[in-house]
């Protein structure tokens, strides 16, 4: 096919207004690319804030244009040569890069339904078909603990005596745990819990060491049992999801790592 010269002028308008129409608004002669207005919009969206709408995009543009404004003045100032910017805008940089290869990791090595069912039987294998409400009493060391359990066996109530522990988030609550599998706990507390019987506390302080490395002594009660109300699969899906994403990341990651040469 062959165009006339004024044919021709018509197909080369029409190519070229596509171009000429990329651009949302200009800041001194400098366009602001209609793919920013789309990526904050998808963004605005994607995190539920708000509906796309005309009145959206022409909030997110005037948010564009302010933002084109205040990045020409600090160029103007020279705020681009400073180290410390600069070492900010390459760290932005490094973290945009890691965040891309991880997003390009995950397309082409996505955790599948049936992995997630695995993990989602394993789970509930765990777990197993039983609920504790189970209340605890937290100290520092093991005759304070003894005490308690002394107390505890001449009639006092151990919802007064919680008020001692040391945990506070409980403390004031009589030592309540709320329900939960014996998954959930250490396995010193979940065996201390599962081995008792309605109303029973331990005799035997119960020794955790927690997160700083610190051993702490329990007084626990159990408070009653129930058949276990365990997620469905899709309930696990949308709590471990992200999980299991993070997990795959950081295994490769460590087979990167193993991989390069490290001089320390």
């Amino acid at each position: 096919m062959t165009f006339k010269p004024a044919h021709l002028l018509v197909v080369l308008l029409a190519t070229a207004l596509p171009v000429m129409a990329q651009d949302v608004a200009k800041v001194n002669g400098k366009g602001i690319p209609a793919s920013q207005l789309e990526a904050i919009v998808k963004q605005a969206v994607t995190q539920g804030r708000q509906t796309d709408s005309p009145q959206l995009r022409d909030a997110l543009k005037e948010r564009l244009i302010a933002r084109e404004v205040m990045i020409q003045e600090a160029e103007k100032g020279g705020f681009a040569k400073n180290a410390d910017v600069k070492q900010a805008l390459e760290s932005a940089r490094q973290s945009i890069l890691v965040e891309a290869l991880m997003i390009d990791y995950l397309k082409k090595n996505p955790v599948t339904d049936a992995e997630v069912k695995a993990e989602y039987e394993k789970a509930k294998l765990q777990a197993g078909d039983k609920e504790y409400h189970a209340f605890h009493i937290m100290l520092d060391t093991e005759d304070e603990a003894k005490v308690i359990i002394s107390k505890l066996k001449s009639g006092a109530k151990f919802e007064e005596l919680a008020k001692q522990s040391k945990d506070q988030g409980t403390a004031s609550k009589g030592g309540d745990l709320d329900w939960s599998v014996p998954s959930n706990w250490p396995p010193a507390f979940a065996q201390a819990v599962t081995k008792l019987q309605k109303g029973q506390f331990t005799e035997t302080p119960v020794k955790i060491t927690d997160a700083q490395g610190k051993d702490k002594f329990h007084v626990v009660k159990l408070d009653d049992t129930r058949t276990a109300k365990l997620p469905t699969l899709e309930e696990f899906k949308q709590q471990y999801f992200g999980e299991m994403q993070q997990l795959r990341v950081q295994a490769y990651q460590q087979t990167l790592i193993s991989k390069a040469k490290i001089t320390r």
